[in-house]
């Protein structure tokens, strides 16, 4: 590579050089990530093997010359092949934990996060908290945020994918949750019998599988089986409402994300009494059950 393709030398130029590239490229920010700025940073300290606490003093600092050169491979690939930026470095960031990622499966970004770190308030008495489950945890940041959130509580993580309970297991040994976090190949509540939980929340596929064909290229990186739930898309979420009662501790909590099938949720039960939660930072399509 010529020294004058290389980025500038100093990271805070160097994330402005990558976030103008990014930005002009038009790319889908929605993996992690909401905009240029905050990838290229991304990028910038991936290519420097800089820890994320670093932010912002080093924006400071001088980039070597192979960070510079990484850097820029990694700017052309995310424009290129529009690969999600987290599949690049191979890291993200759920409720201000570090989860490690690939494309087994989906890159975390449920505004769920910010209601593990609100450790479910007001809708839970958090020190009463002992048992929860994550249906379709992937990567496992769902029932990692939760361990650390709900240090007395055990965590059962279930998933139909050997491939994401693999990454999982990495994630859970990376935070030394072994002990309290437990793995579970299973179908919604299959492989579960009858335990029950305070708090059962989930992120499940929710997407018509027409739509997923429409979807930014950045998707099509994803696992489809974590994103395509039959044809309306609610194919997960009846599984997950049918048998809740029956694995819902008195006064536990039911909390799916549905995304953009909000509607069609709400329309298919209109029975039921959905709270439908409001973000802070931005996000929606999440719905609150109790257990009565």
């Amino acid at each position: 590579m010529k020294a004058e393709a290389l980025p500038p030398a100093r990271a805070g130029e160097a994330i402005d050089w990558a976030a103008a590239r990014l930005a002009r490229a038009r790319l889908c920010f929605g993996h992690g990530t909401d905009n240029a700025v905050d990838e290229a940073a991304a990028l910038v300290f991936h290519a420097a093997g800089w820890p994320h606490a670093a932010a912002p003093a080093a924006y400071r600092r001088a980039l070597p010359q192979a960070a510079r050169a990484t850097l820029a491979r990694l700017v052309e690939r995310r424009i290129r092949e529009r690969i999600p930026s987290a599949y690049l470095t191979g890291v993200t960031w759920f409720a201000g934990h570090e989860i490690r990622v690939d494309a087994r499966v989906l890159v975390p970004r449920s505004p769920i996060a910010e209601l593990i770190e609100r450790r479910f308030a007001p809708f839970v008495e958090a020190g009463r908290v002992r048992r929860i489950l994550d249906i379709g945890t992937g990567s496992g940041c769902i029932a990692i945020a939760c361990a650390h959130a709900f240090p007395a509580a055990a965590i059962d993580a279930s998933d139909v994918s050997a491939a994401a309970l693999e990454v999982a297991a990495d994630n859970v040994a990376r935070h030394r949750l072994e002990g309290r976090v437990r793995l579970l190949s299973s179908d919604i509540y299959a492989g579960l019998g009858a335990r029950r939980y305070d708090i059962i929340v989930s992120n499940p596929p929710y997407v018509p599988e027409a739509v997923v064909q429409g979807l930014p290229p950045e998707y099509g990186h994803e696992p489809k089986h974590g994103l395509a739930s039959g044809a309306d898309g609610l194919d997960a979420v009846r599984a997950i409402l049918a048998d809740r009662q029956r694995h819902l501790q008195p006064g536990g909590i039911l909390v799916v994300e549905v995304g953009d099938s909000a509607a069609a949720v709400a329309a298919a039960w209109p029975e039921l009494p959905f709270l439908w939660l409001e973000f802070e930072r931005g996000g929606g399509g999440v719905f609150l059950l109790t257990a009565e």
